[in-house]
């Protein structure tokens, strides 16, 4: 067979090429045209599958704007507008009213807690009511006052509470020692809280004892109307050894400042022990009301 090809002429043998060319893309052609005629017909669309879509999206919309869009009324129940107390309604009274069972059931809990409307507009901050539907109802809302009896029980506990609680105060007229009481003791006066209260003994505790009345003054907040309730029953001074003492202990004295400790010290240093507060009169730190005051706190053995 072969043999026999060869002995065609050329112009047949060109035919017979050409024909089997022909032949090859045909096939190849039937091969790719059926996926290629597959992809167009399912990239174009057909009318139908248009028009499904675009129902499908308007359903969709609507839908949407419908849960948007929260009804202003309880579905199924007539609206009647009438007065109302937001905390006394019942359920059933505030349906008829137009409020959602969304907007009622948010009511009842909030009273269930203790919470309590005390104004219209303290109603229109419950969760889920409209401002609108608020306008509409505001005229009818009508929030009743505690009955007077019931505040008058409430003040009466209350005031028997204060009584109960204020402290004991001395009658005018008593006389407390003013070197021998304590801070309890001196909150019994009238005028006298826990603060002067300490502020008396502390100043006492570094004097070593009053031996006037008149040192109260020398107090903060200690005024002479407060005096009057003080007396003094007899000095028990604690003295201040002026020989002994270092500088920190001397000028802890409410009448001694540091440089006046300081001469005292440089005096027992130099010259030996302080015998008189005549001595201490020679320097000039000290001045005459100076040793007034010192001549009873002062001792020199």
């Amino acid at each position: 067979m072969w043999k026999d090809f060869f002995y065609y002429t050329k112009s047949e043998r060109r035919a017979v090429y050409a024909l089997c060319i022909g032949i090859a893309l045909l096939l190849v052609a039937i091969w790719l045209v059926p996926d290629a005629s597959k992809s167009l017909i399912a990239e174009t669309p057909t009318v139908d599958s248009v028009a499904l879509k675009a129902f499908e999206q308007e359903v969709k919309a609507q839908t949407y704007v419908q849960k948007e869009k929260k009804p202003l009324v309880a579905v199924n129940t007539p609206v009647a507008l009438k007065p109302f107390d937001p905390n006394e309604a019942d359920s059933t009274e505030l349906s008829r009213l137009g409020l959602s069972p969304y907007v009622v059931r948010n009511i009842l809990k909030y009273r269930q807690k203790g919470g309590c409307f005390r104004t219209p507009e303290s109603f229109s901050r419950i969760y889920g009511l409209e401002q609108e539907q608020f306008e509409t109802l505001k005229p009818y809302i009508r929030i009743a006052r505690p009955k007077a009896a019931e505040i008058k029980e409430v003040d009466t506990m209350t005031v028997r509470k204060v009584v109960e609680k204020k402290p004991f105060k001395y009658p005018e007229g008593t006389l407390v020692d003013v070197n021998s009481a304590d801070t309890t003791e001196l909150k019994k006066i009238p005028g006298i809280g826990s603060g002067i209260a300490k502020a008396i003994v502390a100043y006492r505790s570094r004097l070593g004892g009053f031996y006037s009345l008149e040192q109260l003054t020398e107090i903060e907040y200690v005024t002479p109307s407060l005096v009057k309730w003080f007396k003094l029953e007899g000095p028990v001074l604690r003295p201040l050894k002026v020989n002994k003492a270092g500088l920190e202990a001397l000028r802890a004295h409410p009448y001694l400042n540091f440089y006046q400790a300081k001469v005292i010290v440089e005096h027992r240093r130099k010259k030996g022990q302080l015998k008189s507060l005549s001595q201490l009169s020679l320097y000039e730190e000290f001045t005459e009301k100076d040793l007034e005051r010192l001549s009873a706190y002062l001792k020199f053995d």
